[in-house]
């Protein structure tokens, strides 16, 4: 009955009828009743247990600090957004079935036309190696991308813009990337945090109808200028300020002062979105002498403006700049919102990031992975080595697995993680989760194709299909929060306080002195952890069984695993919350940790809505599988360094109870070979994991050039198997494949067609492999490599 009373979560008054009913069995003497009454009475009646019981806990978790304290900026974070499934996952007992009813979306019809009609041809328009040469994208490309609207994807159509989807928005980033990553760069910049995303959410209406149809058309290029030398993750520790004064014709203006860095399109910008401190000594506004951080839109030619200088990041040639202002002056209404939304832009910065951080970066990852996997099955079906195709080495499949499973697990969470933004979601960690998560996974599959195409690779040039987006794959890593903030901060640091069902609203009533709110949130909260105690060692005992899948079949172990795992993670959640307190937050190798268990507990949840979205095609299993049991072993990792690292007040239950929370293995060798093989095989199989990248069958270009050497390979290898078959059976002498061409049409082995598709397979193979080459004139002249003229600072003096 304690067993099942505590898995089911009971509410008090049952778990006290079953009390009670326990001492009537067991005939409990009148002394016990009484003690019994009196408990019953002291942790059942809410006035009573406020003033006897929960007032005394109150003055201890402050003098022991065991809830964290909230600035005003960390509260503007947390209660940025929305809460979505993460709520569902963080709260022990996932409801799956409404998770998997959660929207998947495909594209709308006018949306799938701009990503098959315009998103095409700028794609075939942009060459990654000649835009690497130039620094630039050719100016024809820039015109283009004007003309059709890439500027104003998100920008309402009644200003002139595309009006799209967060997802057409991701989809066509994706498909960009694939191509190009400087054009995919310049067209996701004006679409995520920036002027336009702000305009529409918080600017007057004066201001929108000035700027956004001018943005829409490309008449203004936008940029947004937050990071500084001194602010990088720290947003908050800005040191540009403006400072607010009364001009002689009686209006009020703003005397500006920055130095910004990182700030993509900032050289070719028109309009700098600025985020500063904004100060008002003379209280002129009516809010204090400190207003806080403030956005504002400045004209790129206002006097005191200073641009014209660009980074170079790691030699992926996108514009990134820095930009100063010096006594630049600006009126009051140049404020994002006009003067009533001085103050607050703190909060617009994180409500937009709540949302753009699961776009523009995912959308990337998800694309520059099909690149990798359609490249790497490519080359590993192609190139041979000891008579045989490298892709039939273990050692080769083991990395290629990894991609294909790396590309199924980006694009379930991709499409999944906008299916809630279509519908309005932002929410901040689930965004988070997506950034830091595609990001990496980018890193690994970039990483794992590079190893496989070898010294085709590392060569540069036009035949190179990896190295840019190898070289560029570490800004994925830094920008819109460095992974590792984004890792130990803010998915779990933040989400175990807004996603908590309990947590912020315990903070908030200790902080405003509620004592009745945070009496009613403390013992529901302790109830909570009660369930998931009992939850967490029944599923863990039983290996999940005792957990509902909402289908039946081949995945429906993976939503048991997974409600086991979400019933572990968030019972240790506030294990640690309890163990550690306020300090929590400074734990970040435990926060990261659970951070990885959110995060695969989301990433597997996709994974799953994406197999039943797509009809439960019975040849994705071996996808299927193999994401499930990665994500699953990331979650066992996860829970194995807590458990080794965690301070815990009884270490043997807790060591015994690690050893039945053992979830799942890494995939096996079997199934990575399938997974392998699915990427070596042309065919709609092959064609749908890469759906919605460019694809270029050109065989003068690089992935053209490996595309059309495969579709020749794969359909000539069965006249290379006759000929194979032929030499064992003693038919033809043994000699290489394209010298025996010809005697085994003379032998009958195979047809004079068959012989000339041989041919031009082994042709097309034979150029396939090899690497670009340069003069040294040639090589001498596309150099790049210079001494900077400055670095926008004062040369140090030497220490003495």
């Amino acid at each position: 009955m304690l067993l099942a009373l505590g898995f089911t979560g009971a509410n008090f008054w049952i778990w006290a009828l079953a009390g009670a009913a326990l001492l009537f069995g067991f005939g409990a003497p009148a002394w016990l009743w009484i003690i019994y009454g009196a408990l019953t009475a002291l942790f059942g009646v809410p006035p009573l247990r406020r003033v006897l019981l929960t007032s005394g806990l109150v003055k201890f978790i402050k003098a022991k600090n065991l809830l964290p304290a909230i600035s005003d900026t960390e509260r503007t974070a947390i209660e940025a957004g929305s809460v979505w499934v993460d709520g569902d996952l963080f709260s022990g007992k996932p409801d799956f079935g409404k998770i998997m009813k959660e929207s998947y979306p495909d594209l709308g019809p006018e949306e799938q036309a701009f990503l098959d009609g315009p998103a095409e041809e700028i794609c075939r328009m942009s060459n990654d190696w000649e835009v690497q040469l130039r620094r630039d994208l050719p100016p024809e490309v820039w015109q283009y991308m004007k003309e059709k609207g890439f500027l104003g994807i998100i920008i309402p159509k009644e200003y002139g813009g595309l009006g799209f989807s967060p997802s057409a928005n991701s989809a066509i980033v994706a498909k960009l990337m694939s191509r190009c990553g400087p054009l995919a760069i310049s067209v996701m910049v004006p679409n995520s945090l920036g002027p336009a995303e702000l305009l529409l959410h918080y600017g007057t209406d004066e201001q929108k109808n000035y700027y956004l149809p001018r943005l829409a058309r490309g008449e203004e290029m936008p940029c947004f200028a937050l990071t500084e030398p001194g602010a990088g993750s720290d947003a908050g520790s800005m040191a540009a300020r403006g400072v607010v004064f009364r001009g002689e014709d009686g209006k009020l203006y703003i005397r500006l002062n920055w130095r910004k860095r990182y700030i993509t399109l900032a050289a070719i910008s028109t309009v700098i979105g600025l985020a500063f401190k904004l100060y008002d000594p003379d209280n002129l506004l009516g809010k204090g002498k400190e207003v806080g951080i403030t956005c504002a839109l400045i004209p790129s030619n206002t006097t005191g403006v200073v641009l014209g200088r660009r980074h170079d990041p790691l030699g992926v040639p996108f514009y990134n700049c820095p930009t100063e202002g010096q006594d630049v002056v600006v009126a009051i209404d140049a404020i994002i919102g006009g003067a009533e939304q001085a103050g607050n832009g703190w909060r617009m910065l994180m409500e937009s990031l709540a949302a753009g951080r699961g776009i523009s970066l995912p959308a990337s990852a998800a694309g520059g992975t099909k690149l990798a996997a359609r490249a790497a099955g490519a080359y590993a079906a192609i190139r041979k080595q000891f008579g045989l195709p490298i892709g039939k080495f273990e050692g080769i499949e083991e990395p290629l697995a990894r991609i294909g499973g790396y590309a199924y697990i980006l694009e379930a969470g991709r499409r999944f993680t906008c299916g809630g933004l279509d519908k309005g979601q932002k929410p901040p960690v689930i965004t988070a989760i997506a950034k830091y998560n595609f990001t990496e996974i980018l890193r690994k599959a970039v990483t794992d194709a590079m190893d496989i195409l070898g010294g085709a690779a590392i060569s540069r040039g036009p035949r190179n299909v990896i190295a840019n987006g190898y070289m560029g794959v570490p800004i994925n890593i830094t920008v819109e929060g460095a992974n590792i903030l984004t890792r130990t901060l803010i998915i779990f640091g933040q989400g175990a306080i807004r996603c908590h069902p309990f947590a912020y609203k315990e903070i908030t009533a200790l902080m405003e002195n509620k004592l009745a709110d945070f009496d009613r949130y403390l013992w529901k909260h302790v109830g909570h952890v009660i369930r998931n105690m009992f939850r967490s060692m029944l599923l863990s005992v039983t290996r999940g069984w005792l957990s509902i899948s909402p289908v039946k079949g081949p995945t429906a172990t993976y939503f048991r695993k997974l409600s086991w795992a979400g019933a572990s993670f968030a019972f240790m959640a506030d294990v640690a919350m309890g163990n550690y307190g306020g300090d929590l937050k400074r734990k970040e190798k435990l926060t990261g940790r659970f951070a990885d268990i959110l995060s695969w507990l989301y990433l597997g949840s996709a994974v799953l809505r994406r197999y039943e979205a797509e009809g439960r095609k019975k040849e994705d299993l071996p996808l299927v599988h193999w994401s499930m049991k990665f994500a699953l072993a990331q979650i066992q990792e996860a829970f194995d360094g807590i458990f080794q690292n965690m301070g815990f007040p009884f270490k043997g239950p807790v060591s015994l109870w690690s050893r039945f929370n053992n979830l799942s293995a890494m995939p096996s060798d079997t199934l990575g070979s399938q997974v392998a093989r699915i990427l070596q095989a042309p065919g709609e199989q092959r064609d749908r994991l890469t759906r919605g990248m460019y694809f270029s069958f050109d065989p003068n270009e690089a992935l053209g050039r490996l595309e059309n050497a495969f579709t020749l390979v794969t359909q000539a290898d069965p006249i290379a198997r006759k000929i194979v078959q032929a030499v064992r059976e003693k038919k033809l002498p043994k000699d290489a494949l394209e010298r025996l061409a010809a005697r085994a049409v003379e032998a009958g082995v195979i047809t004079k067609a068959e012989a000339d598709l041989l041919a031009r397979a082994e042709e097309a193979r034979n150029d396939a492999v090899q690497v670009d080459s340069f003069t040294l004139s040639e090589y001498m002249s596309s150099a790049v490599i210079k001494t900077p003229s400055g670095n926008g600072s004062k040369k140090p003096e030497m220490a003495h």
